[in-house]
């Protein structure tokens, strides 16, 4: 009877001791490691052919001189190439995640090719940089500086090829310092970036901790509905960005700020709520300053500046040539003329890129009914991001 226990025992022994060997993996997962490295350095040779081919295109067009003003945007919204391939994208992968890897690969290329330098209303994270981000692609040369006067500084100086500056917001309208603006210096508009804007209440501690919101006075506005709803009681202090904000926040748990989840994510501070902007649709349009107006694309707006005589009629006489030459207008803002009482100008856009006839011919018409008239630039239409 001890023997057959003892016997029982060393086989259960070497039974439980026993290693199961494995079976072959029989459906090929063993082999997708290589396969994917592999495809990675496919895709690696490829995307450094292609920039070396843009590089080299951009020079053999440069030698010859046949080359066109550069497409200098890299996403979707204002680059029919990358339009192009987009709409070519079969899956699994998404549109968006389409877009969001040859965006920054389009960006790589050109920059080999046409090195872009970009000035933008600082300090980085803010919501400028952001749209200079959706623009240009992380690869351009992006520069902030301290205020919108110094964007066009920096343009007109050619210190940068571009520069990016707020025009209106969907809530709070016209941005006044950059029409100010428009109306001092000679820049062009080719291009335009409508920015989702999502505001959220970002800190340390928790939302009970909170004593004080801080942000840019903007920010403040366009949330403050919410804002009086949901925290009544607390100190609303106003700071030069919302990146200074969030800065603030990050070294008092009593302190809020209203800012972007990427200034979160840069001062380590958490989202106490989100998406508190009043307005759901609430966009921000920035305008892409340069030298020149941009290439013709059949879905083009062209902005304008002009004066007309103060006397009855005048602003009704320039409107009827608009009518007359069947342009839709988008946009119309009139602000004071600097240094002057009861003299306005007037910001105008509308539908059709300068070079289009019917364009030029109502250009020619206004020349007549104004005392002062201005291109300030043709550029691509483009749709809401981010």
């Amino acid at each position: 009877m001890s023997k057959k226990k003892s016997s029982l025992a060393n086989s259960t022994s070497r039974t439980r001791g026993a290693k199961k060997s494995r079976p072959a993996a029989a459906d090929g997962s063993a082999a997708l490691p290589t396969k994917l490295a592999k495809l990675d350095r496919q895709l690696m040779k490829l995307a450094n052919e292609r920039a070396a081919a843009t590089a080299e295109l951009a020079k053999l067009q440069q030698e010859s001189g046949t080359a066109d003003a550069p497409v200098i945007a890299a996403g979707t919204a204002w680059n029919p190439q990358l339009a192009r391939i987009v709409e070519g994208n079969t899956g699994p992968l998404s549109n968006q995640a389409v877009a969001a890897m040859f965006r920054e690969l389009l960006s790589g290329c050109r920059q080999l090719a046409n090195p872009v330098r970009v000035a933008f209303l600082g300090p980085l994270h803010s919501y400028s940089h952001l749209a200079a981000l959706e623009y240009f692609g992380s690869e351009a040369e992006l520069v902030p500086v301290a205020s919108i006067a110094a964007v066009f500084a920096e343009v007109t100086n050619r210190q940068v090829a571009y520069g990016i500056v707020p025009l209106e917001n969907s809530t709070d309208g016209r941005i006044a310092d950059t029409l100010d603006m428009f109306a001092r210096v000679r820049v062009r508009i080719s291009g335009e970036v409508p920015l989702r804007i999502h505001h959220n209440l970002l800190g340390i501690g928790k939302r009970t901790d909170v004593e004080t919101i801080c942000s840019k006075p903007q920010a403040l506005s366009q949330c403050r509905a919410w804002l009086a709803v949901n925290m009544p009681e607390v100190t609303i202090v106003e700071t030069s960005s919302t990146t200074a904000a969030a800065e603030r926040a990050s070294a008092d748990r009593r302190v809020a700020a209203v800012a972007s989840r990427q200034a979160a994510a840069n001062y380590g501070l958490s989202v106490l709520a989100e998406n508190i902007e009043d307005n759901k649709e609430n966009i921000t349009r920035f305008a892409v300053i340069g030298q020149e107006s941009a290439r013709r694309t059949g879905s083009d707006k062209t902005s304008l500046l002009f004066q007309v005589a103060h006397e009855p009629g005048a602003l009704a006489d320039v409107m009827a040539v608009f009518k007359r030459n069947r342009l839709n207008l988008t946009w119309i803002e009139s602000f004071p003329l600097p240094g002057r009482t009861q003299e306005y100008l007037f910001f105008v856009e509308m539908q059709g890129h300068e070079r289009d006839l019917r364009v030029r011919r109502a250009l020619t018409a206004l020349e007549k009914k104004t005392q002062l008239l201005e291109v300030l630039g043709a550029y691509p239409i483009a749709t809401p991001v981010g």
